[in-house]
C-alpha cells in the first residue's frame, strides 16, 4: 500500500508492475521538444498521457492540476513540479492550482490562517520566481476551504465512495478522524473540478505527482467513471515523477532538514549543503580512478540531472567522466556546488520581485 502522507520510499518497477502505470519513454517520439525531465526519464510513467500529447498537437483545450499542501517549507525536489506547470503553460494549457488547506488541518494540524500565510509567502512566491506567469489568465490558484464550486462538487462525488473503498485505498482504520477521510474527496474535487459546466465542460486533465500520490489518482480516475453519465468526465491522465535523493540519502523531505536543500536558503547555505552531500565515490582515490565513480547512487549528480545543467550532452560527458575515474567526486562536488549557489542568487532575485505578486493572486 502506498500512503499519501508518508515519506516511504516507492520501487518505481513495482510500481509499474502492480498499478498498471505505463513507461513514458515509450511516449517520447510523439511529444515535440519533450520537458527535460521527460527526456532524462525522471518523469518515468504515466497513465492516459497520449490524451495530453494529442491536446497539444492540435492546440485544443486541456487542463493541468496540481495541489500543494502548506505544511512546511519548499525544498529543490518541489521545483519539479513548477518546471512542469512552465512547460505546461507554455503549450497552452489552462492551470489548476489548489491549495490544500483542508488537507493540511486534516493530516497536518495547520491552522487555515497559517496554511494560506505559508501557501502565499512560501509556494506561490516560489512559484512565480521559478518561473511560471502569475498573468496568464488560464491560471486558477485557489484555498480548497474557500471554493464553494469544489466543496459542493466533493460533497456529490461522495455520495458513491464508502469507508470500505477509502479503508483498502488508504489503510484508514476505525481511529482516522473523519477530516482526514474526507480531504481525498476534496482531492478528487480538486481534480475534476475543470471538467465541471461552469469551468468550461469536459476536456483532458493531466495530474502530475510524485508516485506516492498515486492513491489520489486511482480513487478520481474511479469515481469519474461512476459519474460519467452525469457529468461527462474524460478520465484524468497522470504523470509520474522520481523523487529527489536527500542529501544523506533516502527521500529529500521537508520535516528532515539535514535532508533538504530549502528554497529559502541562502546562497551560500545551499553552496554548503551540496559540499556534504553523499556521493557515488569509491572509499578511496586509487579506487576512484580504477573503478571510476557510480553516478547513479551520486546526489550530486541528480541535482545536475534534474537541475543544474540544461545541456544533455554537457551531462553525459560529464556522466562518462565520472563512470571512467576521470574526474574524482571532490572537484565535480566544488563545480557542482558552485553552480548550486549562482542559481540561488539568481532565484533570491526573481523571489523578492515575485512577494508582491503572491500576495493578491489567490482566486477568492
Amino acid at each position: 500500500m502506498i500512503d499519501p502522507w508518508s515519506s516511504a520510499i516507492v520501487n518505481y518497477e513495482k510500481l509499474i508492475e502492480e498499478f498498471g502505470i505505463k513507461p513514458f519513454h515509450d511516449l517520447l517520439g510523439d511529444i515535440e521538444n519533450p520537458h527535460i525531465l521527460m527526456r532524462r526519464g525522471i518523469v518515468f510513467g504515466h497513465r492516459d498521457f497520449g490524451r495530453i500529447i494529442k491536446a497539444i498537437r492540435e492546440k485544443s483545450e486541456f487542463a493541468v492540476v496540481t495541489g500543494m499542501m502548506p505544511s512546511g517549507k519548499m525544498h529543490i525536489g518541489h521545483k519539479m513540479i513548477v518546471d512542469q506547470l512552465t512547460w505546461y503553460q507554455e503549450k497552452g494549457a489552462e492551470i489548476h492550482i489548489p491549495i490544500a488547506d483542508m488537507e493540511s488541518y486534516s493530516a497536518r494540524g495547520i491552522d487555515f490562517n497559517e496554511a494560506k500565510r505559508i501557501a502565499i509567502e512560501e509556494y506561490i512566491t516560489n512559484y512565480i520566481a521559478l518561473g511560471l506567469d502569475p498573468d496568464n489568465e488560464k491560471l486558477h490558484i485557489y484555498l480548497q476551504s474557500e471554493n464553494k464550486i469544489v466543496g459542493d462538487l466533493a460533497y456529490k462525488l461522495a455520495k458513491r465512495v464508502n469507508m470500505n473503498e477509502m479503508k483498502a485505498i488508504y489503510g484508514f482504520s476505525g481511529s482516522t478522524n473523519i477530516a482526514h477521510i474526507y480531504a481525498p474527496l476534496i482531492q478528487v474535487a480538486d481534480i475534476l473540478h475543470p471538467q465541471i459546466k461552469e469551468c468550461g465542460g469536459p476536456k483532458p486533465t493531466v495530474v502530475p505527482v510524485g508516485p506516492d500520490q498515486d492513491p489520489h489518482i486511482r480513487l478520481t480516475r474511479d469515481i469519474a467513471e461512476r459519474f460519467q453519465s452525469q457529468f461527462e468526465f474524460i478520465t484524468p491522465s497522470s504523470t509520474y515523477h522520481r523523487f529527489i535523493t536527500g542529501l544523506t540519502g533516502g527521500k529529500m523531505s521537508s520535516s528532515k532538514p539535514k535532508t533538504a536543500i530549502f528554497l529559502s536558503d541562502t546562497p551560500e547555505v545551499a553552496e554548503k549543503k551540496l559540499k556534504s552531500a553523499k556521493t557515488g565515490g569509491r572509499e578511496s582515490l586509487e579506487e576512484q580512478k580504477k573503478m571510476g565513480g557510480v553516478p547513479e547512487d551520486c546526489v550530486v549528480y541528480e541535482m545536475l540531472l534534474y537541475h543544474l545543467i540544461q545541456s544533455d550532452d554537457e551531462l553525459k560527458e560529464i556522466y562518462h567522466q565520472c563512470r571512467e575515474g576521470s574526474i574524482m567526486c571532490g572537484e565535480c562536488k566544488a563545480r557542482s556546488a558552485e553552480m548550486m549557489k549562482n542559481f540561488f542568487k539568481n532565484f533570491h532575485k526573481k523571489r523578492e520581485k515575485a512577494k508582491d505578486k503572491a500576495e493578491s493572486i489567490l482566486d477568492l
